[in-house]
């Protein structure tokens, strides 16, 4: 279960940010701990947290979806570090865009028109697949994301610039629609 709330952050709503943290942070967690006890008990467990590349890079247009995304990822961390001395596994999946009812027609045409790959929902379950097999911890998919949250990393200020030369493209589609019928009207 995941929402994007795809849009400029001051025209979104308080109960549209409340929500995308509820559904993208809150509920991993709650499903967590009330599964961890019967997890704990088995000889083997794994749990497997889907993020987003926008967990480890803010991105605009993005602000609570990258939030409650940046809140799986510290989580999945945390808890890795707790488990660690368990049987229990955690591993965090962060997919780029995809092929999902939560690529909007407006995110759709912004990668577009930004040069960003989407992947099916295939590929990402092959993904998970194999992090599982391979024991992985984290996984971030798409060469190019990976690289970039790994500048972010180390060097976020280069990654400011580089989205500050994409936020006119950003702003023009993740402007409410009623707030592009105004800016097309004379």
């Amino acid at each position: 279960a995941g929402i994007n709330p795809f849009g400029l952050f001051t025209e979104q709503k308080a109960s549209e940010l409340r929500r995308a943290l509820e559904i993208n942070a809150l509920t991993p967690l709650l499903i967590c701990h009330a599964l961890l006890p019967v997890l704990l008990e088995r000889p083997s467990a794994h749990i497997v947290n889907v993020g987003s590349t926008f967990g480890s890079i803010g991105f605009p247009g993005f602000a609570a979806y990258s939030a409650s995304k940046f809140a799986v990822r510290g989580f999945s961390e945390a808890l890795r570090r707790e488990l660690a001395d368990s049987r229990v596994r955690v591993h965090y999946v962060a997919p780029r865009a995809t092929k999902t009812a939560l690529a909007t027609d407006r995110v759709r045409a912004m990668n577009a028109e930004l040069g960003v790959g989407m992947d099916s929902p295939s590929t990402v379950a092959a993904a998970i697949v194999h992090t599982l097999r391979e024991e992985r911890r984290e996984v971030l998919l798409g060469l190019p994301e990976r690289l970039f949250a790994k500048v972010n990393a180390l060097f976020p200020s280069l990654v400011d610039r580089s989205l500050r030369r994409r936020l006119a493209v950003v702003r023009r589609h993740a402007s409410a629609p009623d707030m592009q019928r105004a800016a097309s009207t004379p």
